[in-house]
């Protein structure tokens, strides 16, 4: 296994992992491109793509398997408008970042790309995702764009109001519509519950995730649900978690699904319960977990979805 030197530990942004494969294995000279993708922490890429996901699953018909081309083309589509999105987002930020702690060693703030680049490459991937996007149907193509409205006001929510992560729900949940127009070729009542769940979703975990940074921002004058909550946090994701799994369990009524739906449902019920219980918003390194562990209930709803479409042997 290579080993890192203390100079390669050092360039380690905050909350990548120690072993991520972009620092260990990419050519240096194209890792601040990848590293301004957030490529080295891809737990926000799966955030982006299980409403996608969760939508194409729900809008399949009954006893059938999502369609493997859109289940592909939405986790390429991910992984590139999530770059796409941070990069705006570094740019954006390209004057704070480098007063936080956790944020100080990303691409623009450590000088390893210039604006420049970064809005050149912000232009190559929206390019790609614009490809990517075209391979839908035509109706599911208006959706899309549409998102873009979203993306670009999110990276500035946090300069006027102290719920910027109701802004990122907007964005990263907007495959909730993309999902089932690319599936069915218009919309439905099912669409809008289901983005709705993904933004209380988007609202509980994006929390936890601003625990860590709250002191800073408090210093350097950015909004976040985690300074207007404080010690009432745990209330609030108690709302925010049941709210979801409320409204994502009215999707399946509304789809009739199996009672494996809800069987599996339970299992992602607890985990959030899990979440509340064991967070310490004073421990960034734990709100980290619970904030990565997402990832997990994303895939227990995307499978209870699946399960549900058929009616399994129990």
């Amino acid at each position: 296994m290579q080993n890192f030197s203390q100079q390669d530990q050092d360039r380690i942004i905050a909350d990548a992992s120690r072993q991520n494969w972009v620092d260990k294995y990419a050519p240096e000279n194209i890792q601040p491109y990848l590293k301004l993708t957030r490529i080295d922490r891809p737990i926000g890429t799966w955030l982006l793509l299980f409403p996608c996901w969760w939508s194409l699953a729900l809008a399949t018909p009954a006893g059938a398997f999502p369609d493997p081309k859109l289940f592909l083309l939405f986790a390429v589509g991910a992984l590139v408008m999530r770059g796409a999105g941070c990069t705006v987002n570094d740019l954006a930020d390209r004057d704070f970042d480098g007063k936080v702690e956790r944020t100080k060693k990303r691409p623009i703030p450590s000088g390893q790309v210039s604006v420049l680049q970064a809005f050149i490459w912000l232009g190559i991937q929206c390019l790609i995702g614009l490809v990517i996007l075209l391979q839908f149907n035509l109706f599911a193509v208006y959706v899309g764009i549409f998102s873009l409205v979203f993306v670009a006001i999110y990276p500035f929510a946090k300069r006027f109001t102290y719920w910027p992560q109701f802004f990122l729900g907007l964005a990263f949940n907007y495959g909730a519509w993309l999902g089932w127009a690319a599936e069915r070729g218009e919309l439905g009542i099912v669409p809008p519950i289901l983005y709705v769940a993904g933004i209380f979703w988007t609202l509980g975990y994006d929390t936890i995730y601003a625990h860590q940074d709250k002191e800073d921002d408090a210093l350097i004058g950015v909004k976040s649900t985690a300074l207007k909550f404080g010690e009432s946090t745990v209330h609030w994701l108690t709302a925010f978690y049941t709210l979801t799994i409320a409204l994502i369990v009215m999707c399946g009524l509304l789809m009739q699904l199996s009672l494996s739906f809800y069987i599996i449902m339970a299992g992602a019920t607890a985990h959030l319960i899990w979440q509340i219980k064991t967070l310490d918003i004073d421990d960034g390194d734990r709100c980290l977990i619970l904030f990565k562990s997402n990832k997990i209930f994303g895939a227990i709803v995307l499978f209870a979805i699946v399960a549900g479409k058929f009616n399994l042997p129990l």
